[in-house]
Order: structure tokens, then sequence, then C-alpha cells
């Protein structure tokens, strides 16, 4: 059984692994009965994909796995704060619960910008926290741009 600490470094070790390759570094996993089906990080650059955020191909990856796109009673544990696009995919996939670490005031739809998840008129709710890891997630991201800019 996983706990919400190791899953979200699961998350942060795909981050790595997406900034080690030139992308923004954001990781995703979902776990499911205890149990990590699928990872995903950023792969708009090498995939040459405006929708291969980390979320969406953790959420194709995880359907894959259970072989049904409705991943019930599934976790979505992300490094940064879903935008619109991840946080709806997220809602037409039915997760029990999402867990982000560091928050988004740029385009943070799970209530820093927009309030997509958990909107009162969308059939679908979800739990949802925030904060765990949130230190090493913001340093990797601001050291990610940092070395960016001085290049």
């Amino acid at each position: 059984m996983i706990d919400d600490i190791d899953s979200m470094q699961a998350a942060l070790d795909e981050a790595r692994l997406a900034a080690e390759a030139g992308e923004v570094p954001i990781g995703a996993v979902v776990v499911c009965e205890g149990e990590i089906v699928a990872r995903g990080q950023n792969r708009v650059l090498r995939d040459l994909d405006p929708t291969a955020h980390a979320e969406i191909v953790a959420l194709r990856a995880a359907a894959a796995a259970l072989g049904n796109y409705r991943l019930l009673g599934c976790t979505l544990y992300v490094t940064l704060e879903p935008c619109a696009m991840c946080a709806g995919a997220m809602i037409h996939a039915r997760l029990d619960r999402m867990v982000f670490a560091a928050a988004d005031p740029k385009a943070g739809a799970a209530g820093s910008v927009l309030s997509v998840l958990n909107h009162p008129q969308l059939n679908h709710q979800m739990q949802v926290e925030q904060g765990i890891l949130v230190d090493e997630a913001a340093e990797l991201l601001r050291s990610f741009f940092r070395e960016r800019r001085e290049r």
C-alpha cells in the first residue's frame, strides 16, 4: 500500500525525468487500490502534442492499464495544480480524488485561477487536496525556469 507522500514522490520522479528531457517538470501518477497503475510526465515537446500534459498522459495510461476510461476508485497525484484541460479530463475520468503539490497562480483550475473541479453545476465531484511535498515541487519548477532564463 502506497501512501500520499510516496505517491507524490513518484510524481516528482516523473517531473525530474521530464526536466531531463527538456520539458517543463511536471509529473503525475495514478494510484488505484494502493498501487501505482500509471505514470505520466509532460511530453508536449517530445510528442508535438499540446494535450500531452503529465495528467493526461497518466490518465490515458491508467485507462489502458485498467481497461476502462472511468477511473473509479483512483487518485491522481500531480506536482502542479492542473490546468482547465486536465481538470476537465479528470472529471470525465470520474476520479475519486486528486492531490497536487504546488498551486499554479497563472493557470490553476482547482481554485487558483478557475474552479473547474467540483463546480456545483458539473455532474462529478471529487476530493481535492493540496500541499503534499509542495516545497520540492515548487523548487523543481523554479530551478528549471531559472536555468532556462540563464541560457
